[in-house]
């Protein structure tokens, strides 16, 4: 392994900001609602299933290919079999287009962190979030139109993740995960606390955890667990790969695994535990059943949630700091993490030094960042990239680069078995290939093709062609043309 290469300064603090990048903002918001869509209590065993026949065998994967070559996954792929570095560029400009919109979505947390103070939400959240706030556009096209107060906080944002990319591996990524991941810790368990202790917390509770064993008969229960593992783990797009190459020679890394693996599944379950007996409240308050109050994503965290925090009387403004600064420092360690991995591939590549590849790397990622998102469109082009990158972009390049390793190159997969045993307490045989080979592959290869398939044939929810055409296939093609082009330039 090259001995100029930036190392965590110990293996905790990998295991910290590995759990930093696998902790963000889909913890809070995702899972809750995608546990109780999909059997709520029952959801738990396909999801725990998940986590161990795919979601483990896949990091543990990734964390090898990464510790191995010691390098970004163009050079790490590239070393593994023939066409590998168009890959691990396809995975660095997905993580390159996922930084432009999580940005805007840090943005909107870190302002309700503000508006929490008096509710500035007032009685319609929802009005106040799409059309004061965010100033939707109406238009069914492209619209650029400039919004002021959502320029500021995204490069307020862009300023801070750059200013932590700049102090490097140890400096920068380590030690602001060393500060972030246990504020997030602190926060989120006085927020659950806080939670618990609401009038009809219990009846949230119930509806969480209430088991829909009939739910487990559904195959897109199944696939519902085993997508947002994937998601949750930030697997499959270059992220633990180029985490596992600052790792030092001798490193326990299944043990590591293990450890991210169920610190992130805790974590969600945690989330789901405080945001239930929430929701709960909400709908003792407004008389209504808790699955009439239920939300996810994007409605949980800014139209829901700002719905309880204003029922709450004494003590709202104090809820809504935890909760939206929750959201706001679990997404920070995120986006760093989505952003170290091209800025280590254009070191690999180019050998750039740090500094440079984080003014032009993370320097025009925030101008375009910037451009696009503090427009009256910014809702309608998160909502399509995130889309398309995450079903395509993602569980694109996580099914070929195990398939490759897997099935087409089948000594790349016992060279990193070998790699891993050498160093690792626990050992990988025969069921972690397996579950590669068989399990992992057949459950991307599903997803993809009926994503694919649905896409193709009824387009993305109601918006028009020529946005899903332009930002989200746009997406699409952006990656796998830089992709292939810069497979072809020469090392330096």
């Amino acid at each position: 392994m090259s001995g100029t290469r930036e190392n965590w300064t110990s293996r905790s603090g990998f295991i910290i900001a590995a759990v930093g990048s696998a902790v963000g903002l889909g913890n809070i918001w995702r899972f809750p609602y995608v546990a109780y869509e999909n059997g709520g209590g029952a959801f738990l065993i396909p999801y725990l299933l998940a986590l161990i026949t795919a979601g483990l065998p896949l990091l543990f994967l990734d964390y090898a290919t990464g510790h191995r070559s010691s390098g970004s996954p163009p050079k790490a792929y590239r070393a593994l079999f023939k066409g590998g570095e168009t890959l691990g560029w396809w995975q660095v400009c997905v993580c390159i287009i996922i930084g432009l919109y999580y940005a805007s979505v840090l943005t909107w947390a870190g302002s309700y962190v503000y508006f929490s103070i008096g509710q500035a939400w007032g009685s319609d959240p929802e009005s106040f979030f799409f059309n004061t706030y965010l100033q939707t556009s109406k238009a069914t096209g492209f619209d650029l139109q400039f919004v002021s107060h959502l320029f500021w906080p995204i490069v307020g944002i862009w300023a801070l993740t750059l200013i932590i990319l700049f102090g490097g591996v140890k400096k920068g990524v380590e030690l602001s995960n060393k500060i972030f991941m246990p504020l997030l810790f602190v926060l989120f368990t006085i927020l659950v606390v806080q939670s618990l202790r609401l009038p009809g917390a219990a009846e949230g509770l119930n509806a969480f955890f209430t088991p829909n064993w009939s739910a487990m008969m559904d195959y897109k229960v199944w696939l519902a667990a085993y997508g947002h593992t994937f998601f949750s783990l930030s697997v499959g797009f270059g992220i633990m790969v180029t985490y596992a190459s600052y790792l030092k020679p001798k490193t326990n890394l299944t043990g590591s695994g293990l450890i991210v693996g169920f610190a992130n599944a805790s974590t969600e379950i945690l989330a789901g535990i405080g945001i239930f007996a929430a929701l709960g409240f909400m709908a003792h308050a407004a008389g209504k059943e808790v699955q009439d109050v239920v939300s996810g994503g994007i409605g949980l965290a800014f139209i829901a949630f700002p719905k309880i925090i204003s029922s709450l009387g004494t003590g709202a403004d104090l809820f809504g700091l935890l909760f939206f600064s929750s959201l706001f420092v679990a997404g920070i360690s995120s986006m760093v993490s989505i952003l170290e991995v091209p800025i280590a591939a254009m070191q690999d590549k180019l050998k750039w030094s740090r500094k440079k590849a984080v003014t032009i790397i993370g320097g025009g990622s925030a101008l375009v960042s910037v451009i696009l998102f503090s427009s009256v469109n910014a809702i309608k082009l998160v909502d399509i990239v995130d889309h398309f990158i995450n079903n395509i972009g993602i569980v694109g390049g996580a099914l070929v680069s195990i398939l490759c390793i897997t099935w087409f190159k089948r000594s790349a997969l016992i060279e990193l078995r070998d790699h891993v045993n050498r160093i690792s307490t626990i050992q990988l045989g025969k069921g972690w290939a397996f579950t590669l080979t068989v399990i992992t592959s057949l459950v991307l290869l599903t997803t993809l093709s009926m994503t694919l398939f649905n896409l193709v044939r009824n387009g993305y929810d109601t918006y028009s062609m020529s946005l899903q055409g332009l930002f989200g296939w746009g997406s699409v093609i952006f990656c796998a043309v830089v992709a292939i082009v810069l497979s072809k330039v020469k090392d330096r």
